[in-house]
């Protein structure tokens, strides 16, 4: 009954985090367009954060319940997990035109943190006072990313819905994205524990790869409706928010002590980013990167399920 029941959750939650998906995409679009923000910035704060919120509840939950090795290995899992099956999805579906500002500034961003993520976790512990630096450099970083973008009446679009209607809509995109993601979550989890998978796995694998379902969703609808920017945005966007907001918030809530596997997962995050940031410079990411992405991500899996 218990098994009946995790597969039912987990079929319910994907339905939620597709149709919830479509719905945030359209409307966030349709936002920036209206007011003429771009719809990078749209895609690295409010869908990126958006689709975050998953991440959010469950690490902070973790890190409140002294589950600590899910809770780092939840950001830590999706932030693997977006780079390469997200965004390596995604260029499978519709080649993508990583935009500039990514290329120069939020990707190397994202790469930074990952750094700092790595050196934190060398004594195998997130203090309060390294969650505030976290946080702090969350702050500057949306500071700097609204700042630098400016409006242009060529991102202007004609679109007759009024705001209030749009903004409904996106909340409701945003409600079945998490409600969707919790129930992929909870029934993945249910199912792991029956099986009797550990806590680390469980937390890089099935935890990670359920709450980074929104993010995959809605890039890969993204994609599919040729909106380059929100797609490949949410990717960077979500990363950055995993590191410097979700593990800020748990380890100022409760210092973060994990196992030394988190480190080298950490390194991982670290090697990956880095080695497809020089990939994408110098070719687009295309059908064969993704496939080179996510074929990166199953030798990934295979070894933390064997090591």
């Amino acid at each position: 009954m218990d098994l009946l029941i995790a597969i039912i959750f987990i079929i319910v939650g994907f339905l939620f985090l597709v149709k919830g998906a479509d719905c945030f995409v359209e409307n966030a679009s349709s936002i920036a367009g209206k007011i003429g923000v771009s719809s990078l910035i749209i895609g690295l704060t409010i869908v990126a954060f958006g689709t975050s919120m998953p991440e959010l509840a469950v690490s902070v939950t973790a890190a409140l319940e002294n589950a600590n090795e899910i809770a780092v290995g939840n950001v830590v899992g999706s932030n693997i997990f977006n780079l390469l099956v997200v965004a390596g999805l995604s260029a499978c579906i519709y080649p993508l035109l990583v935009n500039k500002t990514i290329m120069k500034r939020d990707w190397p961003l994202s790469v930074v943190a990952a750094v700092l993520l790595t050196f934190m976790l060398i004594d195998r512990n997130i203090s309060r006072f390294e969650g505030m630096i976290l946080l702090i450099c969350f702050g500057i970083m949306l500071y700097v990313q609204i700042k630098q973008t400016t409006k242009s009446e060529e991102d202007q679009k004609r679109i007759d819905t009024p705001y209030s209607k749009l903004i409904i809509f996106l909340i409701i995109g945003i409600a079945g994205i998490v409600i969707g993601g919790q129930l992929v979550v909870d029934g993945a989890t249910s199912l792991a524990r029956i099986i009797g998978l550990s806590e680390t796995l469980i937390g890089l694998t099935i935890v990670a790869i359920g709450t980074s379902l929104p993010e995959l969703v809605t890039s890969l609808v993204a994609a599919r409706k040729n909106e380059n920017e929100i797609a490949m945005g949410n990717v960077i966007g979500s990363n950055l928010f995993n590191i410097f907001c979700i593990l800020g918030i748990s380890s100022v809530l409760n210092p973060i002590t994990v196992e030394p596997t988190a480190f080298i997962d950490s390194l991982i995050l670290v090697v990956v980013s880095i080695v497809f940031l020089v990939i994408c410079k110098f070719r687009p990411l295309d059908k064969k990167t993704g496939l080179i992405m996510v074929l990166t991500y199953i030798v990934y899996t295979v070894y933390i399920i064997l090591r």
